[in-house]
């Protein structure tokens, strides 16, 4: 009797990088705790001062939220160029770019909500605090659970195979 080995088998590979999923969910989970933010801060807006307050809850919701958006689409935006050794370059430019972004804009609207009579500045700050602390829980959480292997998107040549 002779005994035959199975053809030694390549690993299947992933179309898209495994930090998509991650990044999804990412952007799933931090959706939900905007939604929160925005409706525990909006009723504090409102106890401390009206529809000023409710106006400053949101917007400093949206801008946590836009904060996080530009983070985590960056990343996917640049995972979906860099699919090369030699557009390495352009991932990581994608990622300062999108960094570089969310420090300007912050910088544009701090100046431009600045002693606005329509803004609570304690009610936008903490709300924007609390964006800011969120989003880290979330991305804390999520790559936790996320079930990713140390090698990532390597893939191994076959194994040798005995005669």
């Amino acid at each position: 009797m002779t005994s035959t080995t199975p053809p030694a088998s390549t690993p299947p590979t992933s179309p898209q990088p495994t930090s998509i999923p991650v990044l999804r969910r990412i952007l799933i989970y931090g959706g939900w705790v905007a939604l929160a933010i925005a409706g525990v801060g909006s009723v504090i807006g409102y106890v401390v001062d009206g529809g000023t307050g409710v106006l400053s809850a949101l917007i400093g919701t949206v801008m946590s939220v836009a904060f996080m958006g530009i983070t985590a689409g960056s990343i996917l935006l640049a995972n979906r160029v860099a699919g090369s050794e030699s557009a390495i370059g352009g991932f990581f430019g994608i990622i300062m770019g999108g960094w570089l972004l969310k420090f300007v804009v912050f910088l544009v609207l701090l100046v431009v909500l600045q002693d606005r009579e329509w803004i609570q500045p304690m009610v936008l700050f903490l709300c924007i605090i609390a964006g800011v602390i969120g989003s880290l829980v979330v991305d804390a959480v999520v790559v936790m659970k996320s079930r990713m292997s140390y090698t990532s998107d390597v893939i191994l040549p076959p194994a040798p195979v005995d005669d």
